[in-house]
């Protein structure tokens, strides 16, 4: 097998045993609901606690942001789950209109069976469909849309966010 197959096959048989650890671990308490990149090697994410609006597993990220680690959790939206299949993942961030940082991914992820729109809060981790980046909300977003997906939740406060050069996201240990 060539190098590229046997990465593939890597990848494959590490997703599969993330969704089997996911599914093990499945709380069901509900909880709240575009730049540079240089993708790392990839490695999925894996614990597990609830998003309320459509009451679908959450996975626990570590996310560091310059350098200094904050609470980051995914939801279990197909979108999530395919931006989890990138992990880890740095990123160079920069502003965009002063509510969020964004960042251009490696891919598109998938946006089938996305939820309902919700307007994205502080701290929500979003993808944008049509541009294909990565958003992060330092402040409220002005409304939802069914482009706009939200893909987890970062606690930490909105000045952290809005001065985030350079996030790191991978799976949890």
């Amino acid at each position: 097998m060539n190098p590229a197959t046997l990465r593939a096959l890597a990848r494959a048989t590490t997703a599969s045993a993330v969704l089997l650890t996911v599914v093990a671990c499945t709380d069901t308490s509900p909880a709240p609901p575009r730049a540079t990149s240089s993708a790392q090697q990839q490695t999925p994410t894996a614990k597990a606690h609830t998003a309320a609006s459509d009451r679908n597993t959450a996975m626990d990220i570590r996310v560091t942001l310059d350098g200094r680690p904050v609470d980051a959790t995914l939801n279990d939206s197909p979108a999530a789950r395919d931006f989890a299949e990138l992990l880890p993942l740095t990123l160079d961030l920069e502003d965009f209109h002063q509510t969020e940082r964004i960042a251009d991914l490696p891919r598109r992820l998938t946006t089938s069976g996305a939820p309902e729109p919700a307007a994205p809060k502080t701290g929500d981790l979003t993808y944008y469909a049509p541009w294909g980046n990565l958003a992060l909300f330092y402040r409220d977003g002005p409304s939802a849309s069914a482009d706009l997906l939200i893909l987890g939740h970062i606690d930490a406060d909105a000045d952290r966010l809005a001065g985030a050069d350079r996030i790191t996201v991978e799976a949890a240990p």
